[in-house]
């Protein structure tokens, strides 16, 4: 049974540009201290696997995961800012990235098709996010059966991502670390017929 349609014109938080264009250089300096292929490094990304960097802003992590999955795999680029799809879109040309498609969301519709993510980053979002159930199942939705979440507390507390993880009703927690959640996707339950 395929999940609910996402209610596209639900309000979603949409930062100004002008703090767009900060974070974007505050994060060019954050990488250069700490490289992104450190984290990715510890995520399970694979050659030939579907990727989904949601919420993927300036783009640190794109060019890391192209190389991960390499010219058999795909990665999604999604975002809800116009910004970010253009910063995406530049990095694809400037550093040859053929297998990274830029998305631009539509308030909690991300535009993916069912089932097409083998793993979905969601890093430095998710404590933005008004509405995380929706944010949940909309990811649910696009995340293979056996596909992976990512997802990291960014500005909030640990306590908070985990409770809003835990009664989506969309994933399960598979493992913490100290620097975000691995978490599976619910599966529906199996109805058995009587015999």
């Amino acid at each position: 049974m395929a999940a609910p349609a996402c209610n596209t014109t639900e309000k979603v938080f949409r930062m100004p540009d002008a703090h767009f264009r900060l974070m974007s250089l505050a994060f060019r300096i954050r990488d250069s201290i700490i490289p992104p292929e450190r984290m990715l490094a510890t995520f399970g990304v694979r050659k030939g696997m579907t990727v989904v960097d949601y919420g993927c802003g300036p783009g640190s992590y794109i060019k890391t995961v192209s190389d991960l999955v390499g010219p058999d795999g795909t990665v999604y680029a999604v975002d809800i800012h116009e910004l970010a799809i253009e910063s995406i879109s530049q990095r694809i040309k400037q550093k040859g990235l053929a297998n990274v498609i830029p998305t631009l969301a539509k308030g909690y519709d991300s535009g993916l098709p069912n089932s097409a993510a083998d793993l979905v980053c969601a890093l430095d979002m998710f404590f933005m996010i008004p509405d995380t159930d929706a944010f949940l199942a909309e990811i649910r939705r696009i995340t293979k059966p056996d596909g992976v979440l990512i997802i990291d507390d960014g500005h909030q507390s640990r306590e908070k991502t985990r409770s809003a993880i835990q009664t989506s009703g969309s994933w399960t927690i598979e493992e913490e670390t100290r620097g975000y959640l691995r978490c599976r996707p619910v599966q529906p339950a199996i109805i058995q017929e009587a015999t």
